[in-house]
């Protein structure tokens, strides 16, 4: 693991960098504003986001049912730290994994998705094997083209067969629209969610028409949850990045009725060299973020921009007139993707004004199970 940047109490200027931080006024809000935003439904918060138990506790604390994970192992970490709900929004084939899965429901409730009658036995057989219950959502595509079966008939000849499984209880469906999380205008995504709404409703209909309750619709994301939210067709949602945001969100246009999430997610960097009036070098490169949306941008030092980057290296350039940061100063930087850039760390350095005030383990960093 990566020595511990920092202890409670530092003042901010003594972080040792590249750090990955986090202003919990600025956390603590969007908490506070999801929490608000979403009563009246089941709130179950996506894990992959932060990979961090003490987030988890406090979505929790302001009532969120439970988490979503993405793997096994991811789940394995949440389970570990005291987490008793969690759902594997993903599908889970390998036998291994699937019995890791069922060992976890010893201890808290564990749903799945399946898009496929051939993993239907692997589950049951396995809860069987230990005498534990899986919860099985099924998975339709609503228009993302990912995982996920056809609408309709196909998911309810699946249902069918979750039903009829012993070990497996049916819950209901996963209907996430991926891909409308940053469709940029509201418009757009407003499109995506009707279309995805619309596929959730007759996929239940279809299931129901069938003689099986489908008790739960669950999906949703930060670009999107109001939408699945007002549509009727959903139970639950999953948001994950509001807890942090990041560049990539901000370029979404938000619509009048929208909640706005604050920036509360940065990597801390130090300058280790300035060989030249206009161009400052820091300790943050392509190792210290995700960069497949794009660059990191400074945050708080107007004439600052985040040029180019290299393994160790982050190149600024200085626009004329603007005052340069001196050797060894720090420069904040927002992350172009807050859910990769967090699985580059072991530590979250939370800080409220200029103290840190604690420092969180990522305790399911490089959960890829």
């Amino acid at each position: 693991m990566q020595p511990v940047p920092a202890r409670a109490g530092d003042p901010l200027d003594t972080i040792e960098t590249p750090a990955l931080c986090v202003d919990l006024d600025a956390f603590e809000r969007n908490l506070d504003r999801m929490a608000d935003a979403t009563q009246g439904m089941r709130l179950r918060p996506h894990a992959k986001s932060h990979k961090c138990p003490d987030i988890a506790r406090a979505q929790i604390a302001r009532g969120a049912v439970g988490v979503c994970c993405q793997k096994t192992d991811e789940a394995a970490a949440f389970v570990a730290a005291g987490v008793r709900d969690v759902l594997v929004t993903n599908e889970v084939v390998a036998p291994r994994k699937i019995a890791r899965l069922a060992a976890l429901a010893r201890d808290a409730t564990i749903g799945v998705l399946v898009d496929s009658t051939d993993v239907v036995p692997v589950l049951s057989e396995a809860a069987r094997a230990i005498g534990v219950t899986l919860d099985v959502y099924i998975e339709i595509d609503v228009g993302a083209h990912r995982c996920g079966v056809a609408p309709g008939a196909p998911a309810a000849g699946l249902a069918r067969a979750v039903v009829a499984a012993p070990g497996l209880r049916f819950r209901g469906l996963q209907a996430y629209q991926g891909a409308a999380q940053h469709l940029r205008t509201p418009e757009e995504r407003h499109a995506a969610i009707a279309t995805a709404a619309e596929h959730a409703r007759a996929t239940r209909a279809a299931i129901v028409a069938a003689g099986i309750a489908c008790d739960i619709v669950t999906g949703a994301g930060t670009g999107t949850y109001r939408l699945e939210q007002s549509s009727g067709a959903y139970d639950e949602l999953q948001p994950g990045s509001y807890v942090f945001m990041d560049v990539d969100y901000g370029r979404n246009t938000l619509a009048a009725d929208d909640v706005r999430f604050d920036q509360s997610l940065f990597v801390l960097s130090a300058v280790m060299s300035a060989p030249a009036p206009e161009r400052v070098v820091v300790d943050a490169g392509l190792k210290a973020f995700s960069f497949d949306a794009g660059l990191p941008i400074v945050h708080g030092w107007p004439g600052l921009e985040y040029r180019k980057a290299t393994d160790e290296h982050g190149i600024l350039a200085v626009a004329g007139g603007a005052s340069p940061p001196r050797l060894g100063e720090h420069v904040w930087l927002v992350p172009g993707h807050c859910d990769p850039t967090v699985n580059l760390y072991d530590w979250i350095v939370a800080f409220r004004g200029d103290t840190v005030e604690a420092v969180w383990p990522i305790t399911a960093r490089g959960a890829l199970g």
